[in-house]
């Protein structure tokens, strides 16, 4: 008996080790030739619907993302009773179809307060807080005739109980209804001003015109439970402790959320020019390495009418360059509606910045045994993909997912597939772009001249010596002890 185990043993490490000589002997290289020419998915450069859908046909094929700020009082139609939100959701579909229809995703960005802004009622500044709240007698909104120069503002009553209910789940419904849709790239959300966590100009008042701390951290673990994979940002003013309770709290500083800067590349975004505001945010809430884990975008600055026309002059402004500014702040996507038409705004500009953000995969290895094909796959962009994509053969994924790969990262994939001869039905695939767009990927690999084939020996019974060599039978006079199927092959141990 001990004998018998012993040779059990013996024959089950043979057969692992023949395992591997033969698949190490039988893998080879695929060839795959293939060139990013566009600006990928879910990064680039970004233009508002009116002016994506004004300049479609010179500007539609350099971008892939359109921005729109969105009124929770126009998709909220009511309160039952019971608290559930009644909803009416034809306006915000609307917008993302017709986004869509230009081959675009939308990045959202709900808002209560905006200086000014018309787009409620008419009137400027009414908060976008649904009716049925404003309607109740213990909600009390506060107003400033002009902060910051800004015009007449009108700001949500953080006192109210159902103002703080309502936010919670409201975005629990959005998620739920729009998370894995892929009309939408990412979510933004916030406070204050257009929802970018500051009031200037206004006296800050901490549960009153502006979310208690309390209720900040809330939300972020609320944000957390229920995002169901939508990447989602907040401002990086969300690092000043003036307002913000995230930097100083570690819990929330782990929660996987991006970042989104409201005026990036003005004159003194950088420290050392003026205060650095800007940076000392980014160095608050991202410590470097948040962007590894949450999608980092923004808006080019407005603080001067031309910031938007010249922050792509190749020279630079304010004496950096776009490229620059973009690789170290791992920018996936930007804002800037205002540069198109400009003298540095051309089309092949906007194509060429829109290429120099985010994410690009490419392929350096592609091999096959006739059965599985493995990719060596790495990240050539300066920030990682955020959602999910696999490498693919026809309908048939790779074992990984490419979403989290890091600049300058490598990693093996696996297809249960064997490629065509030139690797041409290799391709990436994602639930989360529209299914005009397309995840490409550089790859410049010489294949061999034969390409193994699962299915070359159908029919036909071969088999394999230890040393891993082919045999068409087995050897006169050789009494088979044991036979089995190793990787698909019959193994004979004499």
């Amino acid at each position: 008996m001990i004998q018998n185990r012993k040779w059990t043993s013996w024959a089950l490490m043979l057969l692992l080790l023949l395992s591997m000589a033969v698949k190490g002997q039988t893998w080879q290289s695929v060839e795959l030739k293939r060139q990013i020419t566009h600006p990928q998915p879910m990064t680039g450069l970004v233009l508002w619907p009116e002016q994506a859908a004004k300049r479609n046909a010179t500007y539609g094929k350099s971008i892939q993302l359109e921005f729109s700020y969105c009124l929770p009082c126009k998709v909220v139609k009511g309160c039952s009773e019971d608290g559930t939100i009644e909803y009416d959701w034809s306006s915000f579909d609307k917008l993302l179809n017709e986004v869509a229809e230009r081959g675009h995703q939308l990045v959202v960005r709900f808002r209560y307060e905006y200086p000014s802004g018309t787009d409620v009622d008419g009137q400027k500044g009414t908060t976008a807080v649904p009716a049925y709240i404003k309607e109740r007698s213990d909600y009390n909104e506060t107003y400033n005739a002009n902060p910051s120069g800004d015009g007449p503002t009108y700001y949500a009553d953080w006192s109210n109980a159902e103002l703080q209910r309502f936010t919670l789940q409201f975005y629990t419904d959005f998620a739920q209804r729009y998370a894995h849709d892929p009309r939408i790239a990412f979510l933004e959300v916030g406070f204050g001003h257009w929802s970018e966590y500051h009031i200037y100009g206004t006296k800050l008042q901490l549960g009153v015109n502006f979310p208690a701390k309390t209720f900040q951290k809330r939300f972020f673990q609320h944000m957390k439970r229920i995002a169901d994979g939508l990447p989602w940002l907040v401002s990086i003013d969300a690092g000043d402790e003036t307002y913000s309770p995230v930097a100083a709290d570690n819990t929330l500083m782990n929660i996987q959320f991006g970042l989104f800067d409201d005026s990036f590349m003005h004159e003194t975004h950088e420290i050392g020019t003026n205060d650095g505001y800007n940076e000392k945010c980014w160095n608050a809430i991202g410590k470097g390495t948040r962007w590894k884990k949450g999608v980092c975008g923004g808006e080019v600055s407005y603080y001067t009418s031309s910031d938007q026309k010249n922050f792509l002059n190749p020279a630079g402004m304010y004496g950096h360059t776009w490229e620059e500014q973009a690789a170290k702040y791992h920018i996936s996507f930007m804002i800037a509606n205002d540069a198109p038409g400009s003298t540095y705004g051309t089309a092949r500009r906007f194509r060429e910045a829109s290429m120099a953000t985010g994410y690009r995969i490419a392929v350096k290895e592609c091999k096959t045994d006739g059965t599985t094909t493995r990719l060596l796959v790495t990240n050539e962009g300066i920030a990682p993909l955020y959602r999910d994509a696999w490498f693919a053969i026809g309908e048939v994924r790779a074992d990984k997912s490419l979403c989290g790969l890091l600049p300058s990262n490598e990693m093996w994939v696996e297809i249960a597939a064997t490629p065509t001869a030139d690797g041409s039905d290799i391709h990436i695939v994602s639930d989360y772009i529209l299914p005009e767009q397309e995840i490409e990927f550089n790859a410049d690999i010489e294949g061999e001249t034969a390409i193994p084939s699962a299915s070359a020996s159908a029919g036909k019974t071969t088999y394999y010596n230890l040393a891993g060599q082919c045999l068409d039978r087995p050897a006169h006079g050789v009494t088979i002890k044991y036979a089995a199927n190793v990787q698909g092959r019959k193994v004979i141990i004499p």
